[in-house]
């Protein structure tokens, strides 16, 4: 056996030196939505302040989307209004870029039906605005006194697109629509299906989040929610 240094550790501690750096340049980013990991919720739905709501029957669409395939982002022209709101938001906050806007928008809306489908109040208390948090913290509070569970599974977002922006004074306002697969369902005491059921349904979603610039909070709080 010869003396010299194992050419196979060499190797790994270059991959596992990239990986670091990968890891780091990713986890390091913030976009205003960032929240402590919190497990992966299973059951459960949302539906309150006028947004989707369950009753009726769901349709069954187009398969769900592969695993771990990217939604597609929509940023409006410069030249339209929600465009130049957007350049002048990004005036006001250098940090601000539309593309990872969205790529934290995508982030809270997966937290907030998770959070509301389980019951997560501290979750929903710091991704929406007080407000907001009423009307969800209300319909969590009717379920529970009700017997009820539910169960929410988020199958495929297909499409994030920022349809509205504003800015006025330092508060700026973007509105995100979200196009996902989802099975929605509410059971009752004894397990029977209240609301909802477990076909796979598309839904558009309008949220809209916002935040004043000049805060310290790097938090876009969501302050509206509608179904199309």
């Amino acid at each position: 056996m010869g003396g010299g240094f194992p050419i196979e550790l060499i190797l790994f501690a270059m991959i596992a030196a990239f990986l670091v750096l990968r890891l780091r340049s990713v986890l390091g980013r913030r976009t205003g939505f960032e929240r402590p990991p919190a497990p992966e919720a299973r059951n459960g739905n949302y539906d309150p302040r006028g947004g989707r709501v369950l009753e009726g029957e769901a349709q069954e669409v187009r398969p769900a989307a592969p695993q771990g395939e990217a939604a597609k982002r929509v940023v409006p022209d410069p030249r339209t209004p929600p465009g130049q709101a957007l350049a002048r938001i990004a005036a006001a906050d250098r940090n601000f870029q539309p593309e990872r806007f969205l790529d934290g928008a995508e982030s809270a809306f997966r937290m907030v039906i998770q959070a509301f489908a389980t019951g997560d109040r501290q979750t929903l208390r710091a991704l929406l605005s007080d407000e907001t948090y009423g009307g969800f913290e209300q319909a969590i509070t009717t379920r529970e006194q009700a017997g009820e569970q539910q169960r929410t599974e988020l199958r495929a977002v297909h499409e994030l697109a920022i349809e509205e922006a504003d800015l006025r004074g330092s508060v700026a306002d973007v509105t995100v629509r979200f196009v996902t697969d989802q099975i929605n369902m509410t059971v009752g005491r004894g397990g029977e299906v209240v609301a909802g059921s477990d076909a796979i349904t598309e839904l558009t979603d309008l949220w809209t989040f916002q935040r004043d610039l000049t805060s310290a909070d790097p938090t876009w709080k969501l302050v509206a929610t509608r179904s199309l």
